[in-house]
């Protein structure tokens, strides 16, 4: 009679972490597609943190076009103003470091002056 291998089993493989978001949060401040990206994942795993930083992004983009904007039309009327443009836009790039950084930080910190503004006007966004 030939015996049956004796095959012990390890432990159960181990499940991982509930996603809190975080990879959603990221994505979310990485160019317009990232954006988009963030938006189709979170729709099927909502979560806060993911949220929250959906929001900030979206102020983000929005306050960055109308910015944008605005200073172009402000500098080809007054062409002195034209150096404003560039301020804005280290502006933008400061805050998109501080939002990926509190995301990467799962934090759900405001960016600097203007993210409790994007807290009041978005608030219903993203839920």
């Amino acid at each position: 009679m030939q015996q049956q291998p004796n095959y012990q089993q390890g432990p159960p493989p181990q499940q991982p972490p509930a996603d809190n978001g975080k990879l959603i949060a990221i994505l979310s401040y990485c160019t317009l597609i990232g954006f988009i990206v963030a938006i189709v994942m979170h729709s099927s795993n909502k979560t806060r943190l993911g949220a929250y930083h959906l929001r900030q992004a979206l102020g983000m983009l929005i306050f960055g076009f109308a910015g944008g904007i605005s200073i172009m039309i402000l500098a080809l009327i007054i062409w002195p103003l034209a150096f404003l443009a560039p301020l804005f836009w280290i502006f933008m790039l400061i805050l998109l470091i501080m939002g990926i950084v509190n995301a990467a930080n799962e934090k759900e910190t405001p960016v600097l002056l203007v993210g409790k503004l994007f807290e009041k006007m978005l608030a219903s966004v993203f839920n």
